[in-house]
């Protein structure tokens, strides 16, 4: 019998090696490297998506020979009918109903609102209002950004199953995301009056404004969340490779501006289309109905488009803040990305422009003062108007018409989501037939990675139009007329 070999004897007064330090971006598991084809006919259903806002179903059959039967994405939510809950109601009041339609972008919806309200009625605002507003718009999209990110993307990336997991495995990691997000809640409570659903911003203007030492304390925070950010840039360009891989070009539409990324103001912007004042929203977002979702869905050049922080990044990467530039070119996120996994990465690059861009406007606030102004107020009298912002979720529009006692006649909102959904279709359909051969877990988590990149509110989407008697092409608004 062969001998066993003496393990060599190590001196006791010799160095131990140093253990490799694990990167903070350390995946918690990693899929298996063999991804053979899985033989036999696979399904995939899932019903709801978690980690999105509201009900959203997957449903998807490859048949033995990997040639796709079904591929659907389906909203199965009942409608909510917020344009026919705005009519009758007076001006005053719109935009407090109006922020109930989604408690993460109710700030955007109070603000699109407002710019259709004072459009309508020729209510002019002051510049303070402005800076004030745009503040406002940058708190709620830190905040959705960072949720989104850090709690509804990574553990997918990761490899576990929540955010939870992940404070067991990678706490410090997870606390640096937290402190990021708790400094988006104060940021929003500083300028709105609180978290969510805003009370101060009003038609003309706001009822209270931030006291001097707020906004003080507000810049010292927005200026200590920036090392975390940076920290966010940097965890993510570890883990860039846990993204799928999947190119599929379309529309990308959102607002533009010669000056600046158009967030508060601007044109309707299109990668294959013109430019377009807001007020023609209706030329682009053609709104259709579908048997298997209560959410409108949308087109304009082709079958679909896309709406949202890539969007935004395609059509406005020049006009980033210096500190967000660099940052995209850490990720590796250039202008014309067509991977809709990436919308993550192109939040995360907001996050570090809006932060930039808040320190600015804060400082020019400190520097004019803030000074105590009335809400202006309008001469009430019959008019048509039209609000446009950029919510997380993408381009937001709200009409309204108005009758001559200041109450709604008509409304229309036309939410980011459902501006996505037929987007979100066609790239299921391009992305099934490349994992037809991928096991039916395989199958699930990637297409469920891809609708949760959309960072989807379904609830909000979900607004049906009333199609009876109207020819196939035909569109209608909510409309009812009160005594």
């Amino acid at each position: 019998m062969a001998k066993t070999p003496a393990k060599p004897v190590v001196a006791k007064s010799a160095a131990a090696k140093p253990k490799k330090a694990k990167s903070p971006a350390t995946p918690v598991s990693v899929p298996p490297v063999d991804q053979a084809a899985a033989p036999g006919p696979k399904k995939v259903r899932v019903h709801y998506l978690t980690r999105v806002e509201g009900h959203g179903n997957i449903v998807v059959d490859v048949e033995a020979d990997g040639s796709v039967s079904t591929c659907r994405w389906e909203v199965p939510e009942a409608p909510r009918f917020f344009e026919a809950m705005l009519v009758g109601r007076d001006y005053t009041d719109v935009h407090h109903i109006v922020s109930r339609i989604c408690g993460i972008c109710a700030i955007g919806h109070q603000l699109a609102s407002l710019q259709a309200t004072e459009d309508a009625l020729n209510i002019n605002v002051t510049e303070q209002t402005h800076l004030l507003r745009r503040l406002a718009l940058h708190a709620e999209n830190l905040q959705s950004h960072l949720l989104h990110i850090a709690y509804l993307v990574l553990p997918d990336l990761m490899g576990v199953d929540s955010i939870l997991a992940l404070a067991a495995t990678h706490k410090e990691s997870v606390l640096k995301f937290i402190a990021a997000r708790r400094v988006s809640n104060e940021f929003s409570r500083i300028i709105c009056g609180r978290t969510t659903h805003p009370q101060r911003m009003t038609p003309g203007g706001f009822t209270m404004f931030p006291a001097t030492e707020e906004l003080v304390a507000l810049r010292g925070m927005l200026v200590d969340t920036l090392p975390n950010l940076d920290f966010a840039v940097d965890f993510f360009a570890g883990i860039m490779d846990r993204f799928p891989h999947f190119e599929r070009e379309t529309e990308y539409i959102g607002l533009v501006s010669p000056a600046e990324y158009a967030m508060y103001w601007g044109e309707i912007g299109s990668t294959k289309d013109e430019r377009r004042p807001v007020r023609q929203y209706r030329n682009i977002s053609r709104e259709y109905i579908i048997p298997t979702s209560t959410a409108k869905w949308t087109k304009n050049m082709g079958e679909s488009y896309m709406v949202g922080a890539l969007a935004r990044f395609n059509l406005n990467a020049d006009y980033l803040m210096p500190r967000a530039k660099a940052a995209a070119k850490k990720l590796g996120l250039k202008k014309g990305e067509t991977n809709p996994f990436l919308i993550t990465v192109a939040q995360l690059v907001e996050c570090v422009h809006t932060v930039e861009e808040a320190i600015i406007q804060v400082d020019e606030l400190l520097t004019r003062g803030i000074r105590e102004e009335a809400p202006a107020r309008p001469s009430i009298s019959a008019g048509r108007g039209t609000g446009a912002v950029e919510v997380p979720r993408g381009i937001l529009f709200h009409f309204y018409e108005y009758d001559d006692s200041g109450r709604i006649f008509q409304a229309d909102c036309v939410i980011p989501t459902n501006q996505n959904h037929a987007n979100i279709q066609k790239d299921l359909d391009a992305l099934v037939p490349q994992l037809a051969h991928a096991s039916e877990k395989e199958l699930e988590l990637k297409l469920s990675m891809l609708v949760r990149a959309y960072d989807p509110c379904i609830s909000c989407s979900t607004h049906c139009i009333d199609a009876r008697g109207l020819d196939d092409g035909a569109r209608s608004l909510v409309r009812f007329n009160r005594k």
